[in-house]
């Protein structure tokens, strides 16, 4: 069985099995265009992502995800629904109980506050293109009314909150993440477009005070044409966390 579609309670997910397991899982948590559903899933129709799984199970990688709620940006909800799924395939599953993260733009929001709730249960993650704050990104889409619109309402529906309310959260998003961070995270900025350029100058910003924290993450800018490039940057840096079981 290569793979299996599956609810835990309204949401579906998604399991890719290894020919060779090595034992390591990886949880995916998607951007906005991520989806899971009965047949299929974002990373089995779009044919780069899907590379990026065949690789990964080349390297006996057991990988999963679920559909979190469509676009949630980082909600509790999403979160707890993670560690659901977690807890389900550790429990079902035969891998090791600390697993790597892969996390990518949106995603990287549940990331963080998934490291912080599971501690030492996370290996390692790895983050592309991150979306670090919310409260810069909603800023950023002021630019263009339609996208600045569809997001509040997008948060709207995910937190649960009526629209007034959202500063609220994009005051609770902008706390300190990596305070007492131990779990190394690397990041991989993708310099294509003017998003993620502009993502770039933020990250440069927060790149500064995680080096005077002494935070364990690192950061690595790649060119559009070197993303073939990922899967290799993935396992290299993954099994450097792995020499401990």
């Amino acid at each position: 069985m290569e793979s299996r579609n599956f609810q835990l309670d309204t949401e579906w997910c998604m399991i890719h099995y290894p020919d060779k397991p090595s034992g390591f899982g990886i949880l995916i948590i998607g951007d906005d265009r991520h989806f899971v559903d009965a047949g299929s899933s974002f990373w089995t129709q779009n044919e780069g992502k899907f590379a990026l799984i065949k690789k990964l199970k080349e390297n006996g990688y057991t990988i999963f995800y679920s559909n979190l709620y469509g676009r949630h940006w980082g909600s509790d909800k999403a979160v707890d629904k993670a560690k659901c799924l977690y807890e389900y395939i550790v429990r079902t599953e035969i891998i090791n109980e600390k697993i790597h993260i892969i996390a990518e733009g949106m995603g990287s929001l549940a990331a963080f506050k998934l490291i912080q709730e599971m501690g030492d249960k996370v290996r390692s993650a790895l983050l592309v293109n991150p979306i670090l704050s919310l409260k810069h990104h909603l800023n950023q889409e002021k630019e263009h009314k339609f996208f600045y619109k569809k997001l509040l309402t997008e948060l709207s529906n995910s937190y649960e909150l009526e629209t007034g309310k959202i500063p609220e959260i994009l005051s609770r998003h902008e706390k300190n993440l990596t305070e007492g961070l131990e779990v190394p995270i690397r990041i991989i900025q993708i310099l294509s477009g003017g998003r993620a350029y502009k993502q770039s100058e933020y990250l440069k910003k927060r790149s500064i005070q995680w080096e005077n924290e002494n935070a364990p993450i690192s950061v690595i800018y790649m060119l559009p044409g070197k993303k073939q490039r990922i899967s290799s940057q993935m396992t290299s840096f993954f099994r450097k966390y792995e020499k401990e079981l």
